[in-house]
């Protein structure tokens, strides 16, 4: 069953700058899913969260409360850009630390369906990098994950999901389904098409210790039926969530790899993927697929957790009440 966008959360990092283009695409999406949106910013807390804790005035202190104030400020002067016109948006300041905890926590309390935050273009080659806090999103936030990477408009937009039919890496079996469902969901928001991509690699074995030479290689005929148990997989997949034939994308490679070629050939404007969990190691990751093509693609991503995933940041906001009221007075 699809899951309504009825509230989305905008992260905002850099207050002296407005995110253009971070809030029109959220904008863009909350007007078609005729959702709310709230703009929130996290002011970095110089005080432990123990210290806090223990005594929630330690952080109260007159520069905090001031930072807090022109932190909403500038938040309400956001809220009333154009891009937002006719839409519900509410603005948000808190004092924490980390910056993705709070994030987190704001995401919990408003029950956010989506949270948006944007990258940043850094380095000489102007490559886009992705910092602590988003991959810590990425591995944390209880809700889809949009991380904003184009200026491009979502106009006329390729969603592209990429899928495991085999469910490599102990990835849930039906997270497939939920990233087809929410991808089918944006492209339908914005539009625009639905396409699905899986990439595999060749059926070739070399027993260990062995020199090249002595590699074993697959008959021809195991690695066709190989190939067409593959297709036939995707097919299902794709057939399940009504993508048409020539919206599928197999193909034989580095995965990473492919999956890029793939979003700049079809001008994908957002990737789709999942994150896996990790439960022998109480972490999650976004598995190496996705880890090896996030910094690479040039597109937007949203990433998806599988059903029933619970986040392990806490959710205490401590002295969130005094510091507002301070602020507010």
């Amino acid at each position: 069953m699809t899951t309504r966008i009825r509230r989305v959360l905008v992260a905002i990092r850099d207050l002296h700058h407005p995110p253009r283009v971070e809030l029109r695409k959220a904008a863009e999406i909350a007007r078609a899913a005729k959702a709310a949106v709230e703009l929130f910013h996290v002011v970095d807390a110089p005080v432990r969260n123990d210290v806090l804790a223990a005594n929630p005035a330690a952080g109260a202190t007159p520069h905090l409360r001031a930072q807090i104030g022109k932190s909403e400020r500038r938040l309400g002067l956001f809220a009333r850009m154009p891009c937002f016109q006719g839409l519900k948006v509410t603005h948000h300041s808190s004092a924490d630390y980390p910056p993705h905890e709070a994030i987190v926590r704001r995401a919990i309390k408003t029950r956010a369906d989506l949270v948006v935050i944007a990258t940043r273009t850094r380095g000489v080659a102007g490559r886009l990098l992705l910092r602590n806090t988003d991959w810590e999103l990425i591995r944390q936030c209880p809700c889809a994950l949009l991380l904003v990477k184009s200026p491009r408009s979502y106009a006329n937009s390729v969603v592209q999901a990429a899928v495991d039919p085999f469910h490599t890496h102990s990835k849930p079996a039906d997270l497939d389904a939920q990233l087809l469902d929410l991808g089918g969901q944006i492209a339908r928001l914005l539009k625009g098409s639905l396409h699905v991509f899986h990439a595999y690699m060749p059926m070739v074995t070399l027993p260990p210790m062995l020199p090249a030479a002595a590699m074993a290689v697959m008959p021809p005929q195991v690695d066709e039926a190989y190939v067409d148990l593959v297709e036939s997989e995707l097919n299902r997949l794709a057939s399940s969530a009504g993508v048409p034939p020539r919206a599928r994308h197999l193909q034989m490679g580095i995965v990473a790899s492919e999956l890029c070629a793939a979003a700049k050939s079809t001008r994908a404007s957002m990737v789709v993927m999942g994150a896996v969990s990790r439960s022998a190691l109480r972490r999650v990751f976004i598995g190496s697929t996705a880890e090896a093509a996030l910094d690479k693609l040039a597109c937007d991503v949203l990433v998806l957790k599988p059903a029933g995933f619970a986040t392990s940041v806490g959710s205490r906001e401590f002295r969130q009440s005094r510091l507002a009221t301070a602020a507010a007075a």
